[in-house]
């Protein structure tokens, strides 16, 4: 039996997921994972209490506390007796075709009978523009949206196929071939048009279905999934015991290089071949001093003999710290001058999304606008780092949108007059740009290499969020320890950046081998 959950997965990990049952229910729960679900379940309960408040005589709840067997024949005799709205929908165990599923939502289809199901979902679903189809949340009307776009999201897509799948099976399944999902915003249904997603839908259940019936052999090969796979440990020793090509080259770029008979690393930086059309990700030549990085056990690869970043009289590292999509709560600084480095925070621990951001955020740019200021009064130069500057940007712009007006909130064409200048450098970009980079380009990958070290051995995006949870009192009282780790950790990447930097301008050129001496 497979949900949906294994049409996007790896095909490796739904072999070993069926064929290993015992050790994977054994396996150290991941807390990122555990942190995401989390975050969706409280995403379904609120979504729950706002359909089921507005008319509560439309709905019917199945019962949470009981079985699935139990949960699911009640699923059953609701659509039966012709429920208007169903909350937490589940389909019985279909084990001639090895389908399982859960809905949120079936909403009886007035106009054509049967149900269609809507899942509610922590992400995005839509995004600013126009085309995509959406109902209000409180009656099913679909039109077409003037101000909103569809955002691609194949496991979404795959999950109501399944869920129609099996109403159809019961002839449950509303003839207008169409699902929905109700995403972050929680303010309409996002309307999927089946008819453009069962084909494919089809097609990977019969593949994956096989995979786990033990009818369609697999290997490893290393794709963004491995990240948070509890049988990655495994692959990857299997895969370093023979140089797999996907340790260099991960996903598709791997099933290219396999296409064109190149299966370890060993033949990727022997390549002595036209380069392949189409390459992904970069440059072709840059996968193969990349696989000559790997054997050499190099951790960078230099593209030029000489390194240059830009450097200023008066330097601010900045790193911003958010909460999924509900706000930024921290803005963090590090101020250099004079050889002279002093953190400051700008932070708000009322839980986002919260007007005191506002504030946080108004302080923050008033601190930063008034040094380039002082630096420009006094004749000397100026400069602001990041590094990866989508997240910083982006919330820099939409807190300009969400608190504009409020005291000491800039306009959104102040933001883009800073971000568009040479001031504002992203260190990310310098180290894209100049270096080839084996083992990944993130900050906690490459500031080892110019020797820093989190003062947290858990420090990561991913455990940050956890922490944030304690230290707002999401699910209890606030936790201050959890904040002085939040800015603790917050301090170590403003510094990380700036030691980066200093060591690409200082040290990076003899330490670091070209990529013509590999």
């Amino acid at each position: 039996m497979i949900d949906a959950s294994a049409l996007t997965r790896c095909r490796h990990r739904v072999h070993l997921d069926a064929a290993f049952p015992e050790q994977l229910a054994a396996a150290p729960e991941d807390p990122g994972v555990r942190q995401r679900q989390d975050a969706a379940a409280a995403k379904r309960e609120d979504v729950r209490r706002i359909l089921t408040e507005h008319a509560p005589e439309r709905w019917v709840q199945i019962d949470t506390e009981q079985s699935l067997r139990r949960r699911a024949e009640d699923t059953l005799a609701a659509c039966e007796a012709g429920a208007d709205r169903i909350w937490g929908a589940v389909l019985p165990l279909d084990r001639d075709a090895g389908r399982r599923a859960r809905c949120e939502i079936l909403l009886r289809d007035e106009d054509h009978g049967g149900y269609i199901p809507v899942i509610v979902v922590n992400h995005k679903v839509t995004d600013p523009g126009r085309g995509a189809l959406t109902s209000g949340m409180f009656e099913w009307k679909p039109r077409e949206d003037p101000s909103r776009k569809p955002r691609s999201q194949v496991r979404d897509q795959m999950r109501v196929a399944q869920v129609y799948r099996m109403l159809e099976r019961h002839g449950l399944a509303s003839p207008a071939l169409v699902a929905g999902a109700i995403g972050y915003g929680s303010d309409v249904i996002y309307v999927h048009d089946l008819t453009t997603i069962l084909d494919d839908y089809d097609e990977r259940f019969a593949d994956r279905l096989a995979v786990a019936r033990g009818e369609s052999a697999t290997v490893p090969s290393r794709v963004g999934e491995c990240r948070s796979c509890p049988w990655w440990p495994g692959c990857e020793e299997q895969l370093t015991q023979t140089h797999d090509v996907s340790l260099v080259a991960t996903g598709s770029r791997a099933d290219m290089l396999r296409d064109a008979g190149c299966h370890t690393i060993d033949d990727l930086a022997a390549w002595d071949r036209e380069p392949l059309e189409d390459w992904p990700h970069g440059a072709f030549e840059d996968a193969v001093v990349t696989a000559k990085a790997w054997l050499a056990g190099a951790p960078l690869v230099r593209r030029f003999p000489e390194i240059r970043v830009t450097r200023a009289d008066v330097e601010v590292d900045v790193d911003m710290e958010s909460y999924q999509e509900h706000g930024a709560y921290l803005w963090g600084t590090l101020l250099n001058v004079d050889g002279v480095s002093a953190y400051r925070p700008f932070v708000s621990w009322d839980p986002v999304p919260t007007q005191d951001e506002a504030r946080s955020f108004a302080e923050f740019w008033t601190w930063l606008m008034a040094e380039r200021e002082a630096a420009a009064l006094s004749g000397r130069t100026f400069a602001a780092y990041c590094y990866s500057r989508s997240a910083e940007d982006k919330w820099l712009l939409d807190s300009a949108r969400r608190f504009a007006g409020a005291p000491g909130i800039p306009t959104e064409a102040e933001i883009r007059e800073f971000i568009d200048s040479p001031q504002w450098v992203d260190i990310y970009q310098a180290v894209s740009d100049q270096f080839i980079c084996p083992g990944g380009k993130g900050l906690k990958k490459i500031a080892p290499v110019a020797g820093f070290r989190w003062r947290d051995a858990d420090a990561g995006g991913e455990a940050s969020m956890s922490w944030y949870r304690e230290a707002v009192g999401y699910d209890g009282e606030p936790d201050l320890t959890q904040r002085e780790r939040l800015l603790q950790y917050n301090e170590d990447d403003v510094i990380a950046t700036k030691v980066l930097r200093e060591w690409m301008s200082d040290r990076a050129e003899n330490e670091i081998p070209l990529a013509s001496d590999l």
